[in-house]
């Protein structure tokens, strides 16, 4: 059994102290690859990390030219995958709503020019960010897909893959099982976001790699399939759209 954590930030202060053995926790329990944000040189450490490049929303108000240049030539980096994880989030507005949009607006021009997947951070924000993206030329990954049923049919029209996170797990969580029953099997991805949204039983913990299979195993009920089949299904989807 292989899975493939499709969002993680295993480079995050907190995995400071124990780094090495969080990630081999992960390759024991099946995790072989894993996908960190916005750090290329990070993922070079290890033939099993792979990275995106690009500006958080949270973050939308430091970014200037010289930031998208740079955008630019890592997007070139052997281990860079894709372009996230941008967005929008109105819920904190740590940026100007208007400017989050038009350094969203930027990236997506850039994954476009680079032929990359788009990595989508959106909180409180879904119509504004299905409205700038009328299309997804080479496809896309909801981050932490958390939304409805029919949110989930937008996106999948749209071309994204959705990730499913330990959110997946909660106990209040119907209307988030109801939204992964309903997405099409070859949508289908997994995620941490470690640290953050550790899966039951772990939920409260720092969140890590070697978690994800609770969230895998969780998927697998909630659509009637084995573990197995999940991590299968979702790894073939994950290098199909990563090419």
């Amino acid at each position: 059994m292989t899975l493939v954590d499709s969002h993680c930030h295993v480079n995050d202060p907190k995995f400071d102290g124990d780094r090495d053995a969080v990630l081999e926790r992960a390759l024991a329990a099946g995790v072989g690859a894993m996908v960190v944000i916005d750090a290329p040189e990070f993922a070079e450490r290890h033939p099993f990390l792979y990275a995106t490049i690009g500006v958080h929303p949270h973050e939308a108000s430091h970014a200037d030219e010289e930031t998208f240049a740079r955008i630019r030539d890592l997007a070139r980096h052997p281990k860079v995958l894709a372009i996230g994880e941008i967005g929008l989030d109105y819920h904190y507005d740590f940026s100007p709503r208007d400017v989050q949009r038009r350094v969203f607006a930027r990236q997506l021009e850039i994954a476009a020019e680079f032929s990359k997947p788009v990595v989508i951070h959106t909180r409180e924000a879904w119509e504004d960010t299905m409205a700038m993206m009328p299309a997804l030329p080479h496809g896309g990954i909801m981050h932490c897909f958390t939304g409805t049923v029919e949110q989930a049919r937008e996106a999948v029209e749209r071309g994204f893959h959705l990730a499913f996170g330990g959110v997946l797990t909660f106990p209040k969580a119907e209307e988030l099982r109801a939204a992964a029953r309903a997405t099409p099997a070859d949508r289908l991805l997994v995620e941490t976001d470690c640290p953050y949204l550790a899966p039951v039983p772990h939920r409260g913990k720092r969140n890590e790699p070697a978690f994800m299979v609770e969230t895998a195993r969780r998927l697998a009920d909630v659509r009637g399939t084995t573990l197995e089949a999940i991590a299968e299904l979702t790894t073939s989807n994950f290098q199909r759209l990563m090419r």
